[in-house]
């Protein structure tokens, strides 16, 4: 009568990004690192996230099996690392709290920004994988969709998902508005380094921008093809960023430079009616004031960002209770579901017992009546028998959710000889 779900994760939490991009799983090789756990273990409800900002396992299982799932996760990254650095990972063996941990990565709670709107979507992703991998069973499915509602509920009863409480996602957000009339975007980001990085992948991640063409830039040229690997996005030299601005709808630029890079004279090309926006992350800025001159430019520096960004991040906080509720009311819910489903066999036995008890005694004592006394009897014997076991199942569910589950199945074993029934009936 035990709950057996349990997690490992590593995170913005628990981990630096140096340590954090060890573990990172791309599609292919989740897959992959499902299909291991598949081979090598009996287990019906597996699930593998894997974010920018962690990387995380949860399964279903009475052995704790957190040593050999980061092995199998070293194996698959081809990094003896990560097994060095398993003193970074959460390792969550009790079923509540990896129940309550799913729920509030899939709200945004755990989140480096809180109230993170690409996350549930991300979860969504896992969880379809795993359904497609036959790794996820009724208690899975139940939970994912739990966790689901729980989020619909957020974002209908809170302002828990209002507006974009990051510099990165208040950069993005501006852009959907800025491009919301244009077909095919064209966004040039110079500069990858901590800003640069997280907006290019969270730009990668986010299926809005699925249609966009993306050029990145970047002093290192090393580093910008290996960003153009991870995201898809196309590299161009930083010396050629001036030629590739009228290509370009919207320009981000997120460099660490004493001198400005984009100038007024970089813009004198620009086609007449065609407008442009520059978003300026830099500190010290990085682009020319200057360009607002020129007409169809608009220009946007760190500070318009940011006061979106705080902006946004202060209703969520104040939501953070809120949220909070909706998530230990779904837990409490969902644990509930969890216990009866633990004693759901012996309800099922409980009833084929009864109903077998129900037939012999039909088939021994109508084998003469008519057709209309055996459709009495039988509408009676049923309605009888789902009265008398009625009270024993409201008990039991009841037993279970105070953790006194066992003694009563006990008793009904021995009163009604289940196991033995079951053994019979299998034969």
């Amino acid at each position: 009568m035990h709950q057996h779900f349990k997690a490992i994760s590593i995170s913005h939490s628990s981990a630096p990004i140096e340590v954090r991009e060890l573990s990172a799983l791309n599609a292919e090789e989740t897959a992959e690192m499902l299909n291991r756990i598949k081979d090598l273990f009996e287990l019906k409800d597996v699930l593998v996230l894997s974010t920018c900002n962690r990387t995380e396992i949860y399964y279903a299982s009475p052995q704790d099996l957190s040593q050999e799932l980061v092995k199998i996760l070293a194996q698959q990254k081809g990094s003896d690392a990560i097994i060095q650095s398993k003193h970074h990972f959460n390792i969550i063996t009790d079923h509540y709290s990896a129940v309550t941990h799913l729920l509030r990565v899939a709200t945004g709670l755990d989140s480096q920004i809180v109230g993170d709107m690409q996350i549930t979507n991300q979860v969504k992703s896992a969880y379809q994988l795993s359904a497609d991998l036959d790794l996820a069973g009724p208690f899975l499915h139940r939970l994912l969709h739990t966790a689901f509602f729980t989020n619909k509920r957020v974002v209908q009863e809170t302002a828990f998902r209002d507006g974009a409480a990051s510099v990165s996602y208040a950069t993005i957000e501006l852009i959907s508005e800025l491009t919301a009339a244009k077909s095919n975007p064209t966004i040039m980001i110079v500069g990858l380094g901590d800003v640069g990085g997280d907006l290019c992948m969270n730009i990668a991640d986010h299926k809005g921008f699925q249609h966009f063409r993306v050029m990145v830039a970047n002093r290192s040229y090393e580093k910008a093809v290996e960003m153009g690997l991870r995201s898809g996005f196309e590299v161009i030299a930083f010396d050629s960023i001036p030629d590739n601005i009228p290509s370009a709808d919207v320009v981000v630029t997120a460099v660490n430079s004493p001198a400005e890079i984009i100038l007024k004279q970089h813009l004198s090309k620009l086609p007449v009616g065609d407008y442009k926006y520059f978003i300026d992350l830099s500190v010290p800025r990085s682009i020319e004031t200057g360009i607002e001159d020129i007409n169809g430019v608009l220009l946007y520096n760190i500070d318009n960002i940011q006061s979106r960004a705080d902006e946004a991040l202060s209703r969520r906080l104040a939501a953070v209770p809120e949220v909070e509720r909706l998530v230990y009311q779904a837990v409490e819910d969902f644990d509930d579901w969890s216990k009866d489903m633990s004693v759901s066999p012996t309800i099922n036995k409980l009833k084929n017992t009864l109903e077998q008890i129900r037939k012999q005694e039909i088939a021994r004592h109508l084998k003469d009546a008519s057709d209309e006394e055996v459709f009495r009897i039988e509408k009676l014997t049923k309605s009888i028998m789902q009265k008398v076991i009625k009270l024993p199942v409201l008990e039991l569910k009841a037993a279970c959710r105070r953790g006194e589950a066992e003694t009563l199945i006990d008793v009904l074993n021995d009163l009604f000889n289940l196991e033995k029934e079951t053994l019979s009936s299998n034969k």
